[in-house]
């Protein structure tokens, strides 16, 4: 693992982004929330969220760190979903893998 003591503690803030394709019937399926197993948005929001907070435990060599905020938004088109994740922490090293995972 890299050594990051010598870095300055600023505000660390990642933004990853992407796009899931879906046929139409399944994006109306999931703005109306008519999926059986339930609100798949609020799911994926929240397993999201988990994941940013346990990336070190997921990816080799990520150093833990104390997470400030994370927010996940999931829009649905017409045949996709957007989705946005927002990591922020104040520490010695970044949060892009955070943002990714």
């Amino acid at each position: 693992m890299v050594d990051v003591g010598g870095k300055d503690v600023t505000l660390r803030r990642a933004v990853a982004r992407a796009v899931i394709l879906v046929e139409t019937a399944t994006a109306e399926a999931l703005v109306t929330g008519s999926v059986s197993k339930g609100d798949v948005l609020a799911v994926a929001r929240v397993a999201g969220i988990q994941a940013a907070k346990r990336t070190a435990e997921m990816i080799p060599m990520c150093h833990p760190i104390r997470l400030s905020s994370v927010t996940v938004d999931l829009v649905v088109g017409e045949d996709r979903v957007d989705v946005e994740a927002v990591v922020e922490a104040v520490d010695r090293t970044g949060v892009e893998m955070e943002a990714l995972t």
